[in-house]
């Protein structure tokens, strides 16, 4: 390959980009209009816009990517990520188009990348399962049929899906029909398909998986083992590799369970099997995801193997570049930089980064997206970065990541990091002899007593130069006007200010029912002129990929102000109750 383009946004491209130097090959980045001065963007060799700015219209859009491919002269595909990267039918019409396909083949997408099938494969090598569903369900009833008859708690998870999209956990039998549903809505807008299957779920255990590097002549290697538990929302917060405190049979088990179900589907490339640990010591296979995971830095840091470069080498035919597992050297942490405010609850909060300050010294890297001045946009997910520190010995990277949590500065939208600096000091994740967080810990034990996030500012611009960019026949530009040709254009065109937006945030009213994120309305839960009780839910609202209700403030009658599929601002009028 001599051109690669990289069929995603923000942090993995940015990742990629480097890899492909690192290699001696040219990138190619694509933007939707929001991420158009993007640092991903910037970093690429070159970039072509998708026109659109939903990820149906842009990132998950093959067509567009396909074409921009062909425009550029780009001869393989990395698809990052999310999106379309455990897409069978993306990946086949890479194939056809004559490109490389930087990912496993079609064939093991399919076996594995649907849940269902995984879970035979597992059974078939002798990897333990819990009870589950033997296809995907038609309708909630089914889902309840299921639940009345294994118990609950029981999780509904995308078929197609991954990195916890589409994935809910239903623990009362009244919860289980809208539980379905939001799954099915939220597997749609992820990954394009919404067929979801039901399986037992094991409460408080945690979460290890292996990651798994296989090339094209026929070497199955497992680089090693992480603990991913530490999750909010089925949403990975901080990871760590090698998965601590296993005794050596449940590490040669899974292992083994992992090498088995890559080598029987005939794997190729990068893959991570997951397992969930119970508080007995039982393990339960979990599922495979077939494309590079967000976390896998800490498998780079403790194994000594670039995973990207290594993707690109398999793609072009070349043997693995290791022979069996690598003995792990020290131990890693990542800490994901999600743009969302633990204070409110973990409330997304697109907008701009004022400042962007990374830590660095001894053990320390960051893996971003953003930069400051960079813009977080509103219509994909949250990452904003990721910061990977790695020791000697676990306490070793723990006293690192301390430092390196406290250097760390972000302004002007809020993040997670006063999350991840209160969790390092938790005796339940730190502790030298034991290990205490579970899936669920976050939700039943972490006690969040954190403030809500400060916004600030943007300061006025001074600079004589407004560095910009454009876009020419659909290739990305960059631009640099004078301030006083900017304000002169200003002057010609009146001075007008813009129309106001239809949904702005409003002075505080009673009667009002405030939009608690920025982000699309979804669905309504109730009828305009509806009786409601206080705490009722009355929609359902969506931003960077995740769903929230918004709740009723008070009772009464209830009047809708804003139209289902509206984006609205932090703040403005949802409805009102009188």
């Amino acid at each position: 390959m001599k051109k690669v383009l990289i069929a995603n946004r923000g942090e993995i491209v940015v990742r990629i980009v480097r890899a492909c130097a690192d290699y001696g090959v040219k990138s190619v980045a694509v933007y939707a209009d929001a991420d158009l001065d993007a640092l991903h963007v910037r970093m690429a060799d070159e970039a072509y816009g998708l026109d659109g700015q939903r990820p149906a219209d842009t990132y998950l859009n093959i067509d567009k990517l396909l074409a921009v491919a062909a425009r550029s002269g780009a001869d393989a595909v990395h698809p990052g990520y999310g999106f379309l990267s455990e897409n069978a039918g993306f990946a086949r019409a890479v194939i056809a188009a004559g490109l490389a396909w930087i990912g496993p083949p079609p064939e093991a997408i399919d076996a594995l990348g649907d849940k269902v099938q995984a879970r035979k494969i597992a059974l078939e090598v002798g990897a333990p399962l819990v009870a589950g569903t033997p296809g995907p369900v038609s309708d909630a009833r089914e889902v309840l049929a299921f639940a009345e008859q294994h118990g609950l708690p029981i999780a509904i998870k995308a078929a197609f899906g991954g990195g916890g999209r589409g994935l809910k956990v239903a623990w009362r039998m009244d919860e289980v029909a809208d539980l379905y549903e939001s799954a099915v809505r939220e597997a749609v807008t992820a990954f394009g398909r919404g067929e979801c299957f039901v399986e037992q779920f094991l409460d408080r255990p945690r979460h290890i998986e292996a990651q798994v590097i296989a090339d094209t002549h026929g070497h199955v290697v497992v680089l090693g083992t992480r603990d991913c538990s530490l999750q909010r929302r089925n949403q990975k917060l901080v990871e760590e590799a090698p998965a601590p405190f296993l005794t050596d049979e449940q590490h040669a088990r899974i292992h083994q369970s992992a090498r088995d179900v890559c080598a029987r589907a005939g794997y190729v490339g990068a893959g991570t099997v997951e397992f969930l640990l119970s508080g007995t010591g039982a393990i339960s296979f979990l599922e495979v995801n077939t494309r590079l995971q967000v976390e896998h830095p800490v498998t780079e840091e403790t194994s000594g193997i670039d995973l990207v470069v290594e993707q690109l080498r398999v793609a072009d035919g070349l043997p693995l570049s290791i022979s069996d597992t690598p003995v792990p050297r020290g131990h890693a942490f990542e800490f994901r930089i999600n743009a969302e405010d633990v204070g409110r609850g973990f409330l997304p909060t697109p907008g701009p980064v004022r400042l962007f300050e990374a830590p660095s010294g001894p053990g320390v890297r960051v893996d971003t997206g953003v930069l400051s001045g960079s813009v977080v946009p509103g219509t994909f997910d949250s990452l904003m970065a990721k910061l990977i520190v790695t020791g000697a010995t676990r306490a070793q990277a723990i006293a690192r990541a301390r430092r390196a949590l406290k250097e760390f500065r972000i302004e002007g939208v809020a993040s997670v990091l006063p999350f991840h600096r209160a969790v390092m000091e938790q005796p339940d994740f730190t502790s030298d002899d034991a290990f205490k967080v579970h899936t669920r810990w976050i939700e039943t034990e972490f006690a969040n007593t954190l403030a809500a996030a400060v916004r600030s500012e943007l300061p006025a611009p001074d600079a004589a130069l407004v560095r910009t960019v454009i876009e020419i026949d659909g290739r990305r530009m960059a631009l640099g006007l004078p301030t006083e040709l900017l304000r002169g254009l200003q002057s010609a065109a009146g001075g007008a200010a813009s129309p106001a937006a239809a949904h702005t945030p409003v002075a505080a009213d009673p009667a009002s029912v405030a939009a608690p994120i920025a982000g699309t309305l979804q669905s309504w839960k109730v009828a305009d002129g509806d009786t409601v009780a206080q705490g009722d839910a009355i929609a359902t609202m969506e931003a960077m990929k995740m769903e929230m209700l918004v709740p009723a403030h008070r009772a009464g009658r209830i009047a809708l102000k804003a139209e289902q599929g509206a984006y609205l601002l932090a703040g403005s009028a949802v409805a009102e109750i009188h």
